[in-house]
């Protein structure tokens, strides 16, 4: 088994408590660790920037810490590799090293300025969702009351995004703003952790118009553990298996990628509570599918994404 995760935020916790430590092989607060990577056999774990709405003021400042962060612990002693090139991922998919991507989930504190963007881009960010839940300078999110889409400025910042090579992440977009994203980004998006929204009726999920230009424009759907994106209640594997179905009935297997949303969530599915359990995952994915799916699922369509859109 090989796993690539499209999304979790374990650096929310570590930057709320110093004290947490990836690299523990005991219990450590954190659902992803590199133990737990080991285990799983997880080779590349995308690593947002997430600041907490606790944050009222967010600054560049703020990013500058989590990305530092990011650098001196876990991307640091020569086990995790951070992800910048389709070079750095196959060393990584060949080799003993992990790997660790580091992309942004809100761009409130980038104000739409270009120095700031590029700054982030050399530090290592190569996906970026625009917005959380609400509103931004940039665009409107998912749960924004107004529901509009991207502002001028935000479609200026697609472009930009689009020249550098940064991934657009459109989970947290709200439905006006991701047919903006689609309209104007001249590259393949992505939605890191959404589920189907004909399967459970959440508005983080995606309806399937959403779903369906997502499959024609070569983009990327990762399937999300957060239980109430699973189900209203009673979240499972097999919950999840349904959205796995739909998302494969509107032609969607080469689509179909992982976004956990670990460290995000403070409910869990049952068997699916922390990095460690992929395999859990896995054993109900082969015995229902054939095997060129569930790898494509595991880890193979986030790899040829990937191997498309990063820099040489």
């Amino acid at each position: 088994m090989i796993v690539i995760d499209g999304h979790c935020d374990a650096l929310l916790k570590m930057y709320e408590d110093p004290s947490l430590d990836f690299f523990s092989s005991g219990p450590s607060g954190l659902d992803v660790t590199y133990p737990r990577m080991c285990r799983s056999n997880i080779k590349v774990q995308f690593f947002a920037i997430y600041l907490s709405e606790r944050i009222k003021n967010p600054r560049f400042d703020h990013y500058l810490e989590y990305a530092d962060l990011f650098h001196r612990t876990i991307a640091a002693g020569g086990r995790v590799r951070p992800i910048k090139t389709r070079r750095d991922l196959e060393a990584v998919m060949n080799g003993p090293e992990r790997g660790a991507l580091l992309t942004l989930e809100g761009a409130d504190a980038l104000q739409g300025n270009p120095l700031y963007l590029r700054t982030l881009y050399q530090l290592g960010v190569r996906l970026i969702g625009t917005t959380w839940n609400y509103a931004n300078w940039a665009a409107d999110g998912v749960l924004e009351p107004r529901q509009a889409g991207f502002t001028r400025q935000g479609k200026s910042f697609i472009k930009q995004c689009n020249e550098l090579g940064i991934v657009l992440d459109a989970s947290h977009l709200s439905v006006r703003a991701f047919w903006d994203l689609a309209e104007c980004s001249n590259k393949p998006f992505v939605a890191t952790h959404s589920n189907s929204k004909a399967v459970c009726g959440h508005p983080r999920n995606l309806d399937d118009d959403q779903i369906r230009e997502l499959i024609r424009i070569g983009g990327r759907i990762g399937l999300t553990f957060v239980p109430w994106f699973v189900a209203a209640q009673g979240a499972s594997i097999t919950g999840l298996l349904k959205h796995i179905d739909h998302i494969l009935s509107l032609g969607g297997a080469g689509a179909l990628t992982l976004g956990s949303d670990f460290d995000g969530i403070d409910r869990w599915i049952p068997q699916l509570e922390h990095a460690g359990q992929f395999d859990r995952l896995a054993l109900e994915l082969y015995k229902r599918y054939p095997d060129d799916i569930v790898e494509g699922i595991l880890h193979a369509n986030w790899h040829s994404f990937l191997m498309e859109q990063l820099p040489a």
